[in-house]
């Protein structure tokens, strides 16, 4: 299925841009939201270049405000008449070892990754309930699968989080013509990591967010890019043992 128009959070950067890039090009329609404008301003122009044939809309919004989420997402499906697949992407990757002094970097990436997401997926699924269609994405990480230490605790917490309530919300729409995915992305080079120099199978932003691309378009249930080595290396990580995830992080 070819779904028209996508809406996509935290797209000024990272994974949200890069997306943003690969749908262009594949002749969709464009709602783009961020809190900073300017650069959502910049890729506009960019994407236009990319296809003068798509319709592209930007927002201003901070995902932590959630009565702005609801309001944005009304309004971009005003704007765009229907919503056909909204990617919950909005997130960060600040944190550090619980008991440290870094409460405040740690609450936030929770607030963001997750309290944000639901407010995200509640809306989102208003819509996409009152068009009795439509396709959730959410972005979580393959850190999803087992717990992690340093400033990644928090933050696999949180993707695990959403891991289980994309879950929740598709057994409560089975059946339905409304479809949920859940992608796992191994490590991709963003703002987030791209400090970090032991990272094991990082690609650059183009590779994964291609792979990413692909694998929501095929609408699967959960999905980890790329697929190669993810689709396999999931399942042995959630065996692993203790010693490899800590190396690992």
């Amino acid at each position: 299925m070819h779904r028209s128009n996508i809406l996509i959070t935290g797209a000024s950067s990272g994974l949200g841009l890069g997306m943003a890039k690969q749908f262009a090009k594949k002749n969709h329609n464009l709602a783009l939201c961020a809190r900073r404008i300017e650069l959502l301003t910049r890729l506009k122009e960019e994407l236009l270049t990319i296809n003068p044939n798509i319709t592209v809309f930007i927002y201003a919004l901070d995902v932590n405000d959630h009565e702005a989420v609801f309001t944005v997402f009304k309004q971009c499906q005003k704007d765009m008449g229907a919503i056909d697949r909204i990617i919950v992407n909005a997130g960060m990757g600040k944190g550090a070892s619980i008991g440290t002094g870094f409460f405040k970097a740690n609450l936030e990436t929770a607030q963001t990754n997750f309290i944000a997401a639901i407010a995200q997926c509640e809306a989102a699924m208003e819509i996409f309930r009152q068009q009795n269609n439509g396709h959730l994405v959410t972005i979580s990480s393959i850190s999803a699968v087992r717990g992690f230490r340093r400033a990644m605790t928090v933050y696999a917490a949180t993707k695990a989080g959403l891991t289980s309530l994309s879950e929740g919300i598709r057994i409560d729409v089975m059946h339905t013509p409304i479809k949920v995915t859940c992608v796992h992305p191994g490590f991709i080079r963003t703002e987030i990591n791209e400090k970090v120099k032991t990272v094991p199978f990082r690609v650059d932003l183009e590779t994964g967010c291609k792979a990413m691309v692909k694998a929501i378009e095929k609408e699967k249930d959960n999905v980890y890019v790329p697929s190669y080595p993810w689709a396999f290396l999931h399942w042995l990580l959630r065996v692993a043992p203790l010693s490899l995830i800590r190396k690992m992080s």
